[in-house]
């Protein structure tokens, strides 16, 4: 048929009505397929205070119903000098997707807050789709309220809820809100919603996160997130509709009760998250509080640039996080659980660590680079900055002369990390990014060296400055001939501090 409507027009001809008619029927296919594709649709609700382990401990049915439909992701959060692990700041990083380095927010004052540049996820939809509907409720007054220190969700939110609670007051005001929320949930027609409980906080700072009233309350506000998850679920148009479900927390809380330190019960913090995409009971160790706000944003086809956050979609490419499986527990390290496995010094395939320089004995642990997570590390030795590597994710590649140095030995520590030979293009530009973590100190080096073709590296870069959780790019300019390129990364030094470097690439 092609054939024969070619014969009857000269060639690259058309039949005015047949291409009209095909345009149309492309057209009506099209919008079919728009009309049919399900619209995307978000609710996060916020915990504060929720310890995971205590949840799965608790009489929580909806909470772990979600975990086992989706995904649950267990992290640690910051602690000072960056920012307290208190709601202000936890509430903002969740909001905003950023760090506290960029939203301001250091403790429940809110002083240097920069909500303008690192607005919450709420405003940045309107701001890019006014169009869609936005609800934010909650009875911490900061979260929504013009009144108090915040609001951390922007008046630009379509419709907000704020009540007041207090620690005596959220057993009361958290059924309200779940109440009215669940009606807008159910009725109404929001694109992306926050919703939040505190009565669990309330809890933690009256009992304690080891005590019965702890798990009492989590009971009782499992049974309002059922009333949300429900509300969800009686939506008349749901079967067009594509939705997400998030639950987080803005910090955890000790056994006695409290928060605000660098423990890791105070940091403790979790994402669970349900829909379209996610395996159910899935977990994960890459993902972080910055990744709510990204997911949200993602999910409604809004842009995350900027975001500190990456959407829960996201491939995880990181060759150091395949290592998980072969960590160890401590050795000579004491500060540490037994139990928790967080080290190994065996590379990922085509990377190498170069110790012909180190010095004998020292803590095993940190003998050299070493690959290693968040709770192994920071734990190693508290309040000295190794909280705040939070750009880092899972397992990461550190050199610690600071902790090498506490058992004895005998010279010093210099350490070189190796990637693989990549190929390159000779006369061309590469840019080499990589997360680092590094603190300063005089007599330490930390150098990035580069070497084409096995010719001897060349410096490329060096820190001589405290430099907390960076996103580092340095542009390689390729030599003309040259196929492939290693890079080094040499750290040296004698009881001084430490450097971790993350997610090394080539691009």
């Amino acid at each position: 048929m092609v054939a024969a409507a070619f014969a009857a027009h000269p060639a690259g001809a058309a039949e005015p009505g047949a291409a009209k008619a095909a345009a149309e029927a492309a057209a009506r296919e099209a919008a079919a397929r728009t009309a049919a594709a399900p619209v995307p649709k978000v609710l996060v609700i916020g915990l504060d205070g929720a310890v995971l382990d205590r949840v799965k401990a608790a009489a929580a049915p909806h909470l772990k119903g979600l975990m086992a439909q989706g995904l649950t992701a267990e992290s640690l959060l910051y602690a000072n000098p960056m920012a307290a692990t208190s709601s202000g700041p936890g509430w903002s990083t969740v909001a905003t997707g950023v760090w506290p380095d960029k939203h301001g927010v250091r403790d429940n004052s809110f002083t240097g807050k920069n909500y303008t540049a690192h607005p919450d996820f709420l405003t940045r939809v309107e701001n890019s789709a006014p169009h869609l509907n936005t609800y934010a409720a909650a009875d911490w007054e900061p979260v929504t309220s013009t009144d108090q220190n915040g609001p951390i969700f922007s008046a630009k939110v379509d419709k907000r809820l704020s009540l007041k609670g207090d620690r005596d007051g959220y057993r009361s005001e958290d059924p309200k809100v779940a109440a009215a929320a669940a009606a807008e949930l159910r009725g109404g027609n929001p694109d992306a919603a926050f919703v939040y409980l505190g009565e669990i906080d309330a809890a933690g700072h009256s009992s304690g996160a080891a005590s019965q009233a702890y798990l009492d309350a989590v009971a009782r506000v499992d049974a309002l997130v059922g009333q949300l998850l429900a509300a969800v679920g009686q939506r008349p148009t749901l079967a067009q509709e594509n939705w997400t479900i998030l639950v987080t927390t803005d910090h955890g809380h000790t056994p006695s009760g409290g928060h605000g330190g660098s423990g890791p019960a105070e940091r403790g913090t979790f994402v669970l998250a349900k829909g379209a995409g996610i395996p159910a009971g899935s977990v994960r160790h890459d993902v972080r509080a910055v990744d709510v706000a990204a997911t949200a944003l993602a999910h409604l086809g809004v842009s995350v640039a900027g975001l500190d956050g990456v959407p829960l979609g996201t491939p995880d490419g990181d060759p150091f996080d395949a290592l998980r499986p072969q960590l160890r527990t401590r050795v000579d390290e004491t500060g540490i659980p037994a139990a928790t496995r967080g080290f190994t010094h065996t590379p990922p395939p085509g990377w190498s660590v170069d110790n012909s320089r180190m010095g004998s004995g020292g803590t095993t642990e940190w003998a050299g680079w070493a690959f290693a997570t968040d709770e192994f590390w920071s734990q190693s030795q508290r309040d000295q900055w190794r909280e705040l590597n939070v750009r880092s994710r899972d397992v990461f590649a550190v050199a610690d002369s600071d902790e090498w140095d506490d058992k004895a030995h005998t010279g010093t520590f210099d350490s070189t990390l190796a990637t693989p030979k990549w190929p390159v293009t000779g006369g061309s530009t590469a840019t080499l990014r990589y997360r680092s973590h590094y603190r300063h100190e005089a007599g330490q080096t930390a150098q990035v060296l580069v070497s084409y073709n096995g010719a001897a590296p060349v410096l490329v870069k060096s820190h001589t400055a405290d430099a907390v959780a960076r996103n580092e790019a340095v542009t390689l300019r390729i030599p003309q001939g040259a196929t492939d390129v290693q890079v080094r990364f040499r750290y040296a030094g004698d009881n001084n501090w430490y450097w971790a470097v993350d997610d090394v690439t080539l691009g």
